[in-house]
């Protein structure tokens, strides 16, 4: 009997390892000497960097950076098992939570603070970087991030054009003579679920910009900034990423990796399971157990439990989602791959309560499902 163990965390109480191995204690209840095989996921946002570290062995490392208003913050990155592949989650450098919501203001945000991640990673040896690009607190382009990396952004008088998406109207040349070279080396590949291109009404700034703090007077004047970065992209780097699927994620980072790092933009899920190596894991598997803390309807649109499922379904490999809550129209799961779904609650109980007694609660709602299995597998 071999099990395997791939859920993603239950925000606010467990990480996805915790959550993995209290399944784990509920199986063994019932199949002692069962193969057990935990695999913590994640989809490109937080809780990447944990889940991707704690699958592989891997090791996480903090640093004073430079927020999004330019303050000092303690951000993290993690370096997986094999010691050259960096994993960075630009919302712990440059994310919308680090600024009080009195302070957001996507004209003066920067995203410095994730090059500084780039850069220390750099350091340390790493020339493949997988970056998860959600929830900035930028408008800025990814140019706040570049100049950590040593390009140089400069207005007609030659002058640095300074921080924040507001900068971007006084770009007239970039200067890419300083760029760190070790750059030329890597792989990079972000974490983007959305397809937003950079400018226009479905853009970075009309679509993303109002959650960050910015006003509809801010919207024109973010909006004409990204369509000069554009342009001046354009003329020094003969990319055209005004338009292109995925560069408006994260206020315009997703054109800033394409244009001047190379990356290659993809779903976050597809990510984590290219990098556990899920596929192998499952292909011969008997059960595979994913879990969230709360599914509806929107976990098919790329969530952790969807793309396991959707790994298990190559194989033929039944898959049981075991969840905080069942929210609205979590059934259509049923026809995504997850064969059931199971919530962990037993009995009424306030959220307070059910977060306290997650590991509890996910021991005992394993053991529940795993002798049901048991019954239909002696059929």
């Amino acid at each position: 009997m071999k099990i395997v163990v791939a859920p993603d965390s239950f925000k606010g109480s467990l990480s996805a390892l915790q959550v993995a191995e209290n399944i784990r204690t509920g199986i063994l209840r019932v199949y002692e000497d069962a193969e057990i095989v935990c695999v913590p996921m994640a989809d490109g946002g937080e809780g990447t960097v944990e889940a991707l570290v704690d699958a592989t062995g891997g090791r996480i490392f903090r640093l004073n950076v430079k927020g999004p208003l330019l303050e000092d913050v303690e951000a993290f990155y993690g370096v997986l098992g094999d010691g050259k592949t960096a994993v960075i989650e630009m919302a712990a450098a440059s994310g919308l939570p680090l600024v009080p919501p009195e302070l957001r203001n996507p004209m003066k945000t920067t995203a410095f603070g994730t090059g500084e991640l780039i850069r220390d990673a750099l350091d340390r040896g790493c020339r493949n970087f997988i970056i998860g690009i959600g929830g900035s607190a930028t408008n800025d382009g990814g140019f706040g991030m570049l100049k950590a990396l040593g390009v140089k952004f400069l207005d007609r008088d030659g002058k640095d054009i300074g921080f924040g998406g507001e900068a971007l109207n006084r770009l007239e040349k970039i200067d890419l003579s300083g760029m760190d070279e070790r750059l030329k080396e890597c792989r990079i590949t972000a974490a983007c679920d959305v397809n937003n291109p950079l400018i226009g009404p479905k853009g970075a700034t009309y679509v993303f910009g109002p959650q960050k703090g910015a006003t509809g007077e801010m919207l024109e004047i973010l909006d004409r900034g990204l369509a000069n970065y554009a342009e001046k992209i354009r003329a020094c780097l003969g990319i055209d990423v005004a338009d292109y699927p995925g560069a408006g994620a994260a206020g315009g980072m997703g054109a800033g990796l394409l244009a001047f790092l190379g990356a290659e933009l993809k779903r976050g899920t597809e990510i984590v399971i290219e990098t556990t190596g899920l596929d192998r894991h499952v292909q011969d598997a008997d059960l595979v157990i994913t879990g969230e803390g709360m599914m509806d309807y929107q976990t098919q649109f790329g969530k952790t439990p969807y793309g396991v499922a959707m790994t298990a379904k190559k194989y033929g490999v039944p898959v049981i989602a075991l969840v905080g809550s069942i929210g609205k129209d979590a059934r259509v799961l049923f026809d995504k791959g997850i064969d059931s779904i199971f919530s962990i609650v037993d009995r009424p109980m306030s959220l307070d309560e059910a977060m306290k007694n997650c590991a509890l609660l996910l021991q005992d709602a394993a053991e529940r499902v795993i002798r049901l299995y048991r019954i239909s597998a002696k059929h």
